[in-house]
């Protein structure tokens, strides 16, 4: 009965609160940029600052703002040289623990440099001052010649091994699956392993994410693409107790649907958030919002998810703060969206691209209520 009363108190919230009751989305830089990631500082004394990487003309730039995500100032931006023009999909990544040399509080970006022609690599860089400067770590995957490599995602498990999670396209038996390598220093890596290869052999599992919840638990959110009919490129989750096994690499997972089968498509991105329970909340975004008959819903760029039990289930509907309403699959609008929760789980400081008057594509972030915790 609970979940039924959240449930419908946030159908009410999504249905009734006019998108003009908070603030207009602001953009962040008025130049290209693209696949924002953004992460809240848990270390350190800037601990409580929210740091978010955009992708521009290979280039990645990083800005800061304080702990309340009132205004964003770019502190950063680097260009890896190991590609002559090409960086795609990084993430960024606060050391929980040490790790080699790299105490707690130290800041990776992990992305895929280069094209096919070029060898893709995973690439690690490394900042030990908050996100303001930065210099190359390591390789922690590289694809076969004229292969994919994307998305690279970091995590710690709990014994203290770094993973470097990826989509890989390189495989001779896969089309594409979710690997990982790990590393006791961050700078020597193990050889690949499959996490997420399911069968048929055609399926692309990717765009991999990890996050620890309060209580230990991991949670990985991620898409498996070319599923024939209506689910195409769908999200879909599974759990480790210590962030290293994750079960039968070839079980697709568990797809989260609201109550009434509303689901996302392209680009699943989780964000964590405190509601007074072990687990904590679970917000979900993607590119595009679907319909249980797999069309295109109506509440497309303009809605997340959010469980109220670590992501295990119970999912419902809440406004976006950056509104896509002409999300689509394509590079651009609504792709990879990111936020961080407020300090207290109230809000939701979110970071979604969009096509610009000009025909590029602009970044821009908002802030939006969540609903009051069960209680």
């Amino acid at each position: 009965m609970r979940s039924l009363i959240i449930t419908t108190l946030a159908t009410l919230l999504a249905l009734t609160t006019p998108t003009s009751a908070w603030a207009a989305p602001v953009v962040l830089t008025g130049e290209e940029s693209r696949y924002p990631h953004a992460i809240r500082l848990e270390h350190g004394p800037q601990r409580g600052s929210i740091l978010v990487a955009l992708h521009g003309d290979h280039v990645v730039n990083v800005l800061k703002a304080g702990r309340t995500g009132k205004r964003f100032k770019q502190i950063a931006k680097f260009t890896d040289g190991a590609s002559a023009t090409a960086t795609c999909c990084g993430h960024l990544y606060e050391l929980p623990r040490q790790v080699g040399d790299m105490p707690a509080g130290t800041i990776l970006w992990a992305g895929s440099i280069g094209y096919k022609e070029e060898t893709l690599k995973a690439r690690i860089w490394r900042s030990d001052d908050a996100g303001e400067s930065w210099r190359f770590l390591s390789e922690c995957a590289r694809a076969k010649p004229r292969g994919g490599l994307w998305e690279p995602d970091l995590s710690v498990d709990a014994d203290g091994l770094l993973h470097c999670y990826f989509s890989d396209e390189s495989d001779d038996a896969h089309s594409q699956y979710i690997g990982r390598t790990t590393s006791e220093d961050g700078v020597t890596w193990s050889a690949k392993e499959k996490v997420v290869a399911v069968q048929p052999s055609y399926l692309r599992p990717g765009m991999q994410q990890v996050k620890r919840l309060p209580n230990g638990e991991y949670y990985m959110m991620y898409e498996i693409c070319a599923q024939p009919n209506q689910y195409f490129c769908e999200a879909y989750h599974r759990s480790s107790r210590d962030g290293r096994n994750w079960g039968d690499p070839t079980h697709h997972g568990t797809r989260p649907t609201t109550e009434d089968g509303k689901y996302f498509a392209h680009t699943p991105s989780i964000v964590l958030a405190p509601n007074g329970t072990s687990t904590g909340r679970v917000l979900l975004m993607g590119q595009m919002l679907m319909s249980a008959n797999g069309r295109v819903d109506a509440g497309n760029g303009r809605t997340i998810f959010v469980s109220e039990n670590g992501g295990r289930g119970g999912w419902y509907e809440v406004p976006a703060p950056v509104p896509v309403p002409q999300a689509r699959d394509k590079y651009c609008p609504n792709y990879h969206p990111s936020g961080v929760a407020s300090l207290d789980g109230t809000e939701l400081i979110g970071f979604a691209s969009d096509y610009a008057a000009n025909g590029g594509c602009h970044t821009s972030w908002a802030t939006s209520s969540l609903p009051p915790f069960p209680g």
